[in-house]
């Protein structure tokens, strides 16, 4: 279970909350009823102010306060709240979040925890665009993107066809995987093509529609060479460096 204490004996305090009028905000933010947050299969538990909750996100407040009045069963109950679908990770920096005021910066954790922050980033974006924190979703795909950057790792088939289902249509997340697929199928130097990704054009139909246009996007708009012209042979039904019936043909033979 993890307890976030009070303001005055927290090391967790928020650098946005700077000035006398502020700190007196944040003092009541943190002053109301605790609430208790189950997230995941294993219902990892967190206890955190109810006031703290409501004042950034709106899906809180209608959870816990709905018209005006707490849906607490008693006075001094524990109000309480199960996200079962929830990933823990992102829960986790959620909680840092809201009583520090910002994220850890990935680009100062050791390399090998760089990709792990990253995906716990994702996990965090995905539960922000359910609490309706732009801001902070904003915040976590950018340290997602840092972190893929900084570790010099990007998602396998498996983990893009995953994120890329998990996503809405439009969500700039699928954008960035397709954009991470196409651009490893068009790397001269990786092993990756078309094949690596059976699985997400299988899974997810829009998946190949967006991969298409993300490499239509990333090359510029380089022109193919016209398929109509040039040599016939690469089109006919033979072997390389057989004789060409249809070129004997022509010429009398």
């Amino acid at each position: 279970m993890y307890f976030i204490g009070s303001p005055t004996r927290s090391r967790f305090w928020r650098k946005d909350f700077l000035n006398i009028e502020t700190y007196h905000l944040y003092q009541s933010l943190l002053s109301g009823p605790l609430v208790d947050i189950y997230v995941g299969k294993e219902k990892r538990q967190w206890s955190v102010h109810r006031n703290l909750l409501c004042h950034y996100s709106s899906y809180f407040e209608a959870e816990f306060v709905g018209n005006e009045v707490p849906k607490a069963k008693r006075p001094g109950d524990k109000q309480r709240l199960d996200l079962p679908d929830d990933d823990p990770r992102g829960f986790e920096l959620f909680v840092k979040w809201l009583y520090q005021g910002q994220l850890e910066d990935v680009s100062e954790l050791p390399e090998e925890s760089k990709y792990d922050y990253s995906v716990a980033c994702h996990k965090l974006y995905m539960l922000c665009d359910r609490f309706d924190l732009p801001t902070l979703k904003n915040i976590s795909i950018n340290q997602y993107r840092r972190g893929l950057l900084e570790a010099q790792l990007v998602p396998d088939a498996e983990e893009i066809n995953e994120i890329y289902k998990q996503s809405p249509r439009g969500s700039p997340f699928r954008k960035l995987m397709t954009q991470i697929a196409a651009r490893q199928i068009m790397d001269p130097e990786s092993e990756k093509d078309a094949e690596s990704y059976r699985s997400c054009f299988e899974n997810n139909p829009d998946f190949a529609v967006d991969m298409v246009n993300a490499i239509k996007t990333g090359t510029g708009g380089v022109l193919f060479n016209d398929p109509t012209e040039g040599a016939e042979c690469q089109y006919h039904d033979h072997n390389d460096g057989d004789i060409c019936q249809i070129k004997d043909k022509r010429r009398g033979i």
